[in-house]
């Protein structure tokens, strides 16, 4: 059996032991066409000897940027690797600028794309880099088409040149350069080297609640460029679990009702999308229905793990998941039973609830620069406890430093920062990596975050506050959709608040309030600010009365990458909100 050491020998474990007709599978035209894991490998041979032919040499940088997850991309990334060249996945949603730097700074002479509008934004800038061609998964007129590459490799008598490449590859080498999204200032290249990615992987895998001998399908929406989405399709491989690439965002419950999945992942975001949409629904509802629906509800948010709650309790969830939970596994094609979790804190309502309904939510922790996982929760084993990340995987070692910030050692820690030693230097003790991350570990090992080292801030009375803490509570409210706390240096801690318009609208309309429905009639309605109050005050209690939110502003405007306010990966851009909305701010403590 192949030994997998470098992340081009995935596919070639997954042909030894499972051999699937159906590896990855995409939809082209409205129909769902598979691919086999032996023509994955076929293709990404074939772009290998086409690669070397255009000479491509060792440690050559080759970007890829895709709108969606496809099979394509996969294919030209072990294509890539296998010559001994990097990857640089780039978040297609960034500005044609962003384009440009990550071009730049990684040296990518290579672009491939998946769509017309990524190629313009590529074009924009392609003459101010060193990129000598683009290529697209699409056919667009004008530019050359990645299945180019099949028939330049067509000739399989080169192969042993790429089999030479891949003999000189060492786990050491570094095999991807990723841009770390950023919440200030330019992004960071995070150089992760193949034993970095195949680790990790290989040490999460046994957190995986895949049965073996069944088809194991997983839906794959996640941005692929992000690494959490990367290393579990990797993990998907090794486990042999069949790949679907969603078509989009939007369309995750239409493709999960095709596809019937077992497993996708998932971020605190989209869970949050998904509970305010079945709650909204339940509006429509009335009579016994309501009242069933709110009751399985209430009940879900009491649920525990391993039946701690009692017989009378999961008696009880019976009947709530017969009645009302069923639905909501049927909305995600009925056998959906894990949804991992990463990228940002989970409210533990959503993992009771979910996890009630009989879809288990298991939170992750990690960093880019882990590659990513660090810890991880698993049902089995005892593995699992509400609230937290889990326990750190095999040979990951997690040690609190003495200002509370978690620090990790193991063979998943980056080489470093590409181009930055400075930056580098900063962030590791030893073969300690500093998280930022403020973290406690109990006596069972299960890791809990706290907070955000950076987002952590003293008001002008002394006291300590933890935004993101207050924050995860808040948005509990179906009213608020995003919600930033503000206050350092301040008397008191504020908020920033954008309204969760479209069930807002649902509201005005059920109550039949005589008030305007836009974004800056909901926004500037007193009757809207007096209702989200009673919310924020209601969550208010939960803290100490120096973290108490006091004062709150609304904004009229989405927040969204494409505003600005948000990174690729749907995490706050604090800086940047509060100058957007400096005259609320200003609001809030000048006025």
């Amino acid at each position: 059996m192949t030994e997998i050491t470098r992340l081009f020998d995935f596919p070639y474990y997954q042909l030894e032991k499972y051999n699937l007709e159906a590896a990855l599978v995409t939809k082209y035209d409205g129909k769902w066409t598979p691919m086999s894991t032996q023509e994955y490998i076929d293709k990404a041979n074939a772009v290998s000897r086409a690669l070397l032919k255009i000479g491509i040499k060792k440690d050559d940088k080759i970007a890829l940027i895709s709108t969606t997850n496809r099979t394509e991309w996969n294919i030209m990334d072990i294509g890539v690797l296998q010559t001994g060249a990097q990857t640089i996945p780039i978040y297609p949603t960034i500005s044609a600028e962003d384009y440009e730097y990550v071009l730049n700074h990684s040296e990518a002479i290579y672009c491939f794309v998946s769509d017309i509008d990524v190629l313009k934004k590529v074009r924009k800038v392609q003459a101010n880099t060193k990129v000598k061609e683009v290529y697209s998964f699409n056919h667009i007129e004008g530019c050359k088409h990645y299945s180019e590459l099949f028939e330049l490799g067509k000739d399989e008598s080169t192969q042993h040149e790429v089999q030479a490449r891949k003999d000189a590859v060492l786990p050491s080498d570094l095999a991807t350069i990723i841009y770390t999204s950023g919440t200030t200032g330019k992004p960071k290249g995070v150089m992760l080297s193949h034993n970095n990615i195949t680790s990790n992987a290989l040490d999460a895998s046994d957190r995986l609640p895949f049965m073996d001998n069944v088809e194991n399908r997983v839906l794959s929406f996640l941005p692929i460029c992000h690494v959490f989405e990367r290393v579990l399709i990797y993990l998907y491989q090794y486990a042999g679990a069949t790949i679907y690439f969603a078509e989009g965002i939007d369309k995750i419950g239409e493709n999960a009702k095709e596809i019937k999945p077992n497993l996708m992942s998932v971020v605190p975001r989209l869970l949050e999308k998904v509970y305010d949409k079945i709650m909204a629904k339940a509006e429509d509802l009335s009579g016994i229905k309501k009242a069933l629906f709110h009751w399985a509800v209430r009940l879900g948010e009491q649920w525990e793990p391993y039946g701690a709650n009692g017989a009378w309790y999961e008696f009880q969830l019976k009947i709530a998941n017969k009645l009302i939970f069923s639905k909501w596994r049927e909305a995600l094609g009925g056998e959906l039973h894990t949804m991992v979790s990463g990228s940002a804190a989970l409210q533990t309502r959503l993992t009771r609830v979910f996890s009630a309904a009989g879809m288990q939510v298991m939170q992750g922790y990690g960093l880019t620069e882990t590659s990513p996982v660090i810890s991880v929760e698993m049902y089995a084993n005892q593995h699992f406890r509400v609230g937290s990340v889990g326990k750190p995987i095999k040979n990951v070692e997690v040690k609190i430093a003495e200002d509370g910030e978690l620090l990790v050692k193991g063979p998943n820690v980056m080489l470093g920062y590409f181009k930055d030693p400075v930056k580098t230097a900063e962030v590791m003790t030893g073969d300690y990596f500093h998280t930022g991350d403020k973290g406690e570990i109990d006596s069972d090992g299960f890791i809990k975050i706290t907070g955000r080292k950076k987002e952590m801030f003293k008001t002008s009375g002394g006291k300590y506050v933890i935004p993101p803490l207050l924050e995860n509570d808040m948005k509990q409210s179906l009213f608020i959709e995003q919600i930033m706390v503000v206050g350092e240096g301040e008397k008191m801690p504020a908020a920033i608040i954008q309204p969760n318009f479209e069930y807002i609208r649902g509201w005005i309309n059920d109550k039949n309030y005589k008030i305007g429905t836009s974004q800056t009639e909901i926004s500037a309605s007193q009757l809207v600010i007096d209702r989200i109050q009673k919310d924020i005050t209601t969550y208010n209690q939960n803290f100490g009365k120096w973290e108490q939110v006091k004062r709150f502003e609304l904004t009229p405007d989405v927040w969204s990458i494409d505003g600005g306010h948000l990174t690729p990966t749907m995490k706050m851009k604090r800086k940047v909100i509060t100058e957007i909305y400096q005259e609320l701010y200003d609001k809030i403590y000048r006025s």
